[in-house]
């Protein structure tokens, strides 16, 4: 029985076209407990995820946290839900749809954007289907983590490629890791912050947050931390912050062993014991806004602020489908497909203008034998 699924890779009547494939980490079908323990199944037995010994950790994912987190995580994702459906499907698909018309009065070929989400719906699968089916012979694959992980970009490259090995005739792929220094994110945040700034005036601190990962992680190789601690300097150095000014912390730690430190939320509790009474908070490794950013920080560690003698919380959104953001997603997609067709009209136009020449020659030259 053949390896390779689905219908045949490859018409000689097809047209071809530039695939781009955005995906996000994902995000349950409804905020249930049926739901969630669905989605966190699927996301908690990545290996990339968690690295606990497999035969170890499934009997604690299947035997305890499957039983109790799901009802509690339902709740959660409640606050936030709404008849649209999740904030990060519902914003990612803004997203898809914003980079596709940028992308269409850009380029000089046909290019089709699609969204997946590395767990749950739409999936991984379903979105290299798509492009696929649409004809794409090269395909970028941007995650929208800004700072790579193991975790969460490897993760990523993982999934795209068990669909791949699937595939009989593969298209060229560019995979986007990280953009964790671009000038134009950089720029996009701080723009963002200035914003605030105006209708919100300022805080005595500004607290970047972002989601951690196990400190052995870190210790094991992974660069997260200092991609984060990077791009928190970047985007400090664009608004002219002084170095007391703000300060950087990682959120959504799970399990007992110790994360990337400082912790968000005991960092948010002893603000106000030392004189800092009003803070702004800023998460530069959400590309959209979700659970993480709008329960657990704007609701949770907003209580955790104002209940030990905090005055002012006010949450910066993620950049979202914010116009500097999809430009500047247009930006990056267009570096990384220097050389292809698709990049500039001028290149496609003058091998539209050869291809011709030498059709004419051609006919020429059989004329002349004739």
């Amino acid at each position: 029985m053949s390896r390779y699924s689905g219908d045949p890779d490859f018409r000689h009547d097809s047209s071809v076209c530039l695939g781009i494939l955005l995906t996000n980490l994902g995000t349950p079908n409804a905020p249930n407990a049926s739901a969630l323990r669905k989605y966190l199944g699927e996301f908690l037995a990545d290996p990339r995820v968690i690295e606990t010994p497999k035969f170890i950790w499934w009997f604690i994912l299947h035997g305890i946290i499957l039983r109790t987190r799901p009802r509690k995580s339902a709740k959660m994702y409640a606050k936030v839900w709404s008849e649209a459906g999740s904030p990060l499907l519902r914003i990612s698909m803004k997203q898809q749809q914003a980079v596709q018309a940028e992308l269409d009065k850009r380029l000089a070929g046909p290019v089709k954007v699609v969204l997946a989400m590395r767990y749950g719906d739409p999936s991984i699968k379903s979105g290299m289907e798509q492009l696929r089916q649409a004809g794409a012979r090269r395909i970028v694959i941007l995650p929208l983590y800004p700072q790579y992980s193991a975790a969460t970009s490897a993760s990523t490259f993982d999934a795209v490629s068990a669909v791949l090995k699937t595939w009989r005739w593969l298209p060229d792929i560019r995979f986007i890791s990280h953009y964790h220094t671009e000038p134009g994110y950089i720029e996009a945040i701080a723009a963002r912050i200035r914003a605030h700034w105006q209708n919100e005036g300022r805080a005595d601190r500004i607290l970047f947050s972002y989601h951690g990962i196990p400190k052995h992680y870190f210790l094991a190789g992974d660069p997260y931390h200092c991609e984060c601690h990077t791009t928190s300097r970047l985007i400090a150095e664009a608004l002219e912050l002084q170095d007391d000014q703000w300060l950087t912390t990682f959120q959504s730690r799970f399990g007992p062993r110790e994360w990337l430190r400082p912790y968000t939320d005991e960092t948010l509790a002893g603000f106000p014991k030392q004189g800092i009474k009003s803070v702004q908070m800023v998460c530069p490794g959400f590309s959209a806004d979700c659970l993480e950013t709008l329960e657990e920080n704007n609701i949770q560690n907003r209580n955790i602020f104002i209940s030990n003698g905090g005055e002012q919380f006010t949450y910066v959104p993620a950049l979202n489908d914010y116009g500097k953001h999809i430009e500047f997603l247009a930006d990056l997609i267009g570096k990384h497909i220097q050389g292809w067709p698709e990049a500039d009209a001028h290149y496609s136009s003058e091998l539209d203008s050869q291809a011709r020449a030498k059709r004419k020659q051609r006919a020429l030259a059989m004329g002349a034998e004739q």
